[in-house]
């Protein structure tokens, strides 16, 4: 080989191990990834979706303690811990940070504007001002959606179906939240079709929750439908006791409440955007935008029904509507 052409494969060669040491050198170096929850660190269902997310952050190979550290900040239903909690995970400064709903997303964003933050089962980031648009956030903000609207008129539906007589149904919703007008509005428009009349009920607390589904109990037939919240979610074993005490048709937005008792739920897994926003994390981590990647929404809804609880009402579940069933408890 000549002088020359020795000297040029040399230097390419120098070159090509210089850009992937570069390239194995950022891959490798401690990232910080903050996460804020909406739920406590010993509830079960929080549990399951910080592990569901550091799992598929592990099959991306981001490994805590090796190359990640993780900071996980737990802020049940307060806002002021909200607040808290998500001053002192700005004040880390991490690459990036997991906001597990709307809840939690508010409070980051008013802190920052240059973090990367990936949310999670969040409603409406558009009406929000949380992103410009679906398909090109724009800001430091980007995740994935809990569902749009529209499928809470499928609530409804579904209600009617199983217990045709219904003519009042209570809708259980926060009122501090704009979900909670939003959903309410979806099934508000296919009310008059059905012939159901709509009460809402604004819940704050565990003892309002107790008092409204206990007067509006006292009409007959009478349904509840439990739109999607975190006070919903942090009382859920009480408000599935209270619509089986009062012989109340109910349905909700998540399985976990029909594996307590519930009735009936129609809703995504609130598991599996935790692993999808682990691959939105590492594309972050490895130097893309978040205002470049589109909010996804749901890929699947589930509908669990519980044959028990049917039978203890006095239901009979209608063919058509087990058959469309992903799971039925009996």
């Amino acid at each position: 080989m000549k002088r020359r052409e020795f000297i040029t494969l040399l230097g390419g060669t120098a070159a090509a191990w210089s850009a992937n040491a570069r390239a194995q050198q950022q891959f490798e170096r401690m990232g910080r990834i903050g996460v804020l929850m909406n739920l406590s660190a010993d509830d079960p269902e929080s549990v399951a979706r910080v592990a569901a997310f550091q799992e598929s952050l592990r099959d991306l190979g981001w490994i805590v303690g090796r190359n990640i550290q993780m900071d996980v900040r737990w802020a049940p239903g307060n806002f002021g811990d909200n607040r808290k909690y998500a001053a002192e995970l700005v004040a880390l400064a991490p690459d990036a940070i997991l906001a597990s709903t709307t809840v939690a997303l508010g409070p980051l964003l008013e802190l920052t504007r240059t973090i990367p933050i990936v949310f999670v089962n969040a409603t409406d980031p558009v009406g929000g001002g949380y992103v410009e648009s679906l398909a090109r956030p724009s800001g430091n903000a980007t995740g994935f959606l809990l569902f749009e609207y529209s499928m809470s008129a499928k609530w409804l539906e579904l209600l009617k179906e199983i217990a045709p007589r219904l003519s009042r149904v209570a809708v259980l919703r926060d009122p501090t939240i704009a979900a909670g007008t939003g959903q309410f509005g979806a099934i508000q428009a296919v009310a008059p079709a059905l012939g159901v009349e709509l009460h809402p009920l604004n819940i704050r607390d565990a003892g309002e929750i107790e008092r409204a589904l206990g007067a509006f109990a006292r009409g007959a037939n009478g349904g509840l439908i439990v739109t999607a919240s975190t006070l919903a979610t942090l009382h859920r074993e009480l408000i599935v006791t209270l619509a089986a005490r009062q012989k109340l048709p109910a349905i909700y937005f998540f399985r976990f409440f029909v594996a307590r008792g519930g009735l009936i739920s129609y809703g995504p897994n609130p598991i599996d955007p935790y692993r999808r926003a682990a691959s939105y994390v590492d594309r972050i981590l490895k130097g893309e935008k978040p205002g470049d990647l589109p909010v996804q929404a749901p890929t699947k809804y589930e509908l669990a029904i519980n044959l028990k609880t049917a039978k203890m009402l006095g239901l009979e579940i209608p063919a058509t509507v087990l058959a469309r069933a992903d799971e039925v408890i009996e």
